[in-house]
């Protein structure tokens, strides 16, 4: 969510790209709170951190301390920034919490992604609900 979102908000002014610790799968309700704003992420397919590449960063967020640990790994090899960022894993709910309250989980880490990434990025606007 938080890449798609810089990348709307900041287009072209910006390269970015998404990688996780866990090879995943789409998920759909991601796909569900992102189209409530207009972001279309239903062609995003997620990548892990090794299969960047060789590509390098000027930054790197990170939301998980896993993440945190594999970027500051990478550091080792390029001169980036890293930032963690903590965030809660809706996915991680169990599907017994039920539809409302997961989609209620997803909308609160998407606004609250929303609202880093106009601070740290001095965006203003963009998309809302």
């Amino acid at each position: 969510m938080a890449a798609a979102i810089l990348q709307q908000l900041a287009g072209p002014r910006v390269r970015v790209l998404s990688a996780g610790v866990r090879c995943g799968h789409a998920d759909p309700f991601v796909m569900a709170v992102m189209d409530e704003i207009g972001i279309d992420v239903t062609a995003h397919q997620p990548k892990v951190f090794r299969d960047l590449g060789r590509e390098t960063f000027s930054t790197i967020i990170t939301l998980s301390p896993e993440a945190q640990h594999h970027a500051v790994e990478l550091t080792r090899i390029m001169k980036a920034d890293v930032e963690y960022w903590p965030t809660f894993d809706p996915s991680m709910l169990p599907a017994e919490a039920g539809r409302t309250a997961i989609l209620a989980a997803y909308r609160k880490l998407r606004d609250d992604l929303l609202d880093k990434i106009k601070q740290r990025f001095a965006i203003s606007g963009g998309p809302t609900v």
